[in-house]
């Protein structure tokens, strides 16, 4: 499995993570118990599925190692696993967060640590 998974936030709940410290989930999380996550290979789909035509999004890179058993593999679209959080997502575990961005051939620009 992923070491890192990565979380798409809107504007309003990146600020809530930077300004609290931890982020609850969007209303589909809370609806279903956890927190959605994606792997790098899962993002521009879950992207293209869940946020199209949205803008001011960002994105948070998350540590997956630290999370331990809060972290679940499970099936979801097409058979695929998804990591998800059963739990709050923390700053602590965020190892990097950044707008949105694509890279010139159009793939989705991952956030690094500064």
């Amino acid at each position: 499995m992923e070491p890192v998974a990565y979380k798409v936030l809107t504007a309003p709940q990146m600020a809530e993570l930077e300004s609290h410290g931890r982020f609850a989930g969007a209303p589909i999380d809370l609806s279903d118990g956890y927190i959605h996550l994606s792997t790098a290979a899962q993002l521009a789909e879950t992207i293209a599925k869940h946020f199209a035509g949205q803008s001011d999004l960002h994105i948070a890179s998350v540590d997956l190692e630290t999370l331990g058993n809060a972290i679940r593999w499970e099936e979801s679209r097409g058979g695929q696993l998804f990591p998800h959080l059963y739990g709050e997502m923390t700053l602590e575990t965020v190892l990097a967060y950044g707008p949105l961005e694509h890279e010139p051939d159009g793939s989705i620009m991952l956030p690094v640590a500064g």
